[in-house]
């Protein structure tokens, strides 16, 4: 297979991966960033993206934020506002009686 088929048929030299190009928005100061990493350490802006999405994802997630917990009063009281509709809910709170 020539070169120019490689290329044409998306395949990486290094690996024969198949490559897929893909556009994306950067911030205009990250892009600059990077760039000047790339020409600093002499490998592609390309190298040095992909190994940024590699560590990112390699990475383990963060847990999900969890809400404190804020409630007031006794937790075994019975809820206040289960005895209103909500129409009686937003007249009580609003001052509104909202459509009818």
């Amino acid at each position: 297979m020539r070169s120019s088929e490689r290329v044409e048929r998306g395949f990486h030299r290094r690996s024969m991966a198949t490559a897929v190009k893909t556009t994306l928005d950067i911030h205009d100061e990250l892009l600059a960033r990077a760039k000047r990493h790339a020409r600093t350490t002499g490998r592609t802006l390309r190298a040095v993206v992909e190994d940024g999405l590699r560590l990112v994802l390699a990475a383990p997630s963060p847990p999900p934020y969890k809400l404190p917990d804020l409630r007031v009063g006794d937790p075994q009281a019975p809820d206040p506002t289960e005895r209103y509709s909500w129409p009686e809910l937003r007249e009580l709170i609003y001052g509104d009686p909202g459509p009818r």
